[in-house]
């Protein structure tokens, strides 16, 4: 499983799932360009990895501006000398997400640009180093919301479910270059943030943990390690493939799912739902 002298890129790298995944990659050796619109969240990630013996490097990159990838591609390779791992996680919207009829045309337009338009151009212009550098691994981070969708989630829904598409498209085309490329799609992570959400509201995350088969939700590592996984020369037959990490959510039957956590509530009348 070892990545030593790999040269890797995470966006959204400083913090949640691209903060672990960028710490897991560089504990197994590869060099990581953790690129995130966050730079001093980004440094601080640096500096962990640092600490821990690892060599990383932060570039403040803001994916909703296309001409921003090449560059953020290049500092990897001007930095190292190659790359052999892409890892698309960064995501964000600055407008609330709705339906076709309440979300608004600049929200859809930002969704299509942070998701399918940074994938494609990472793609576009990283799978060149990549090849060159012997071959590699690109994983692109969708959701179960790309499988499953929730109300009022047009713009989210419809990025995840299309990265899944990009994703083997992408699997197809650069496979003979060398290039694996993969999808994960997770549950429920506590994020950094989300853990000062659920702070304030513990009784409504064990009545979430109780919606898993596991009965946990998830945390970054979990996802970090997947990641691990899919670059690794262990997954050296695996390509094209969309590889869910969510303890086991999405495999339930939705009606004994709904009666159960009824019953957990039933059972537990201090839950508090919230809005």
């Amino acid at each position: 499983m070892s990545l030593t002298n790999k040269i890797a890129i995470v966006t959204g790298g400083a913090m949640g799932i691209g903060g672990a995944i960028a710490r897991r990659l560089a504990a197994d050796g590869a060099k990581v360009l953790v690129a995130d619109i966050l730079p001093d969240a980004a440094a601080e990630n640096v500096a962990r990895i640092e600490e821990a013996g690892g060599t990383a490097s932060a570039h403040r990159v803001d994916i909703s501006q296309p001409e921003q990838i090449r560059p953020m591609i290049e500092r990897a390779v001007e930095l190292w000398g190659g790359l052999h791992f892409l890892v698309n996680n960064a995501w964000g919207t600055e407008e609330p997400d709705g339906s076709a009829i309440t979300l608004t045309e600049s929200a859809f337009d930002r969704a299509l640009v942070t998701s399918q338009k940074a994938v494609y151009l990472g793609a576009k212009y990283g799978v060149p180093h990549i090849q060159a550098s012997g071959g590699g691994s690109i994983v692109n981070i969708s959701s179960v919301h790309g499988q499953l969708v929730s109300p009022q989630s047009l713009a989210y829904e419809m990025t995840k479910a299309a990265i899944i598409a990009m994703s083997r498209q992408m699997a197809v085309d650069f496979g003979p270059l060398g290039v694996r490329v993969n999808c994960i799609c997770p549950g429920h992570i506590v994020t950094e943030r989300g853990a000062e959400h659920w702070e304030s509201n513990p009784s409504l995350l064990r009545f979430f943990d109780q919606q898993y088969p596991l009965r946990h939700t998830g945390v970054p590592d979990d996802i970090a390690s997947a990641v691990r996984f899919l670059c690794s020369g262990e997954a050296r037959f695996i390509t094209g493939h969309t590889l869910v990490v969510d303890g086991g959510l999405s495999i339930q039957l939705q009606e004994n799912l709904v009666l159960d956590t009824a019953r957990y509530y039933r059972d537990h009348p201090e839950i508090d739902l919230g809005d």
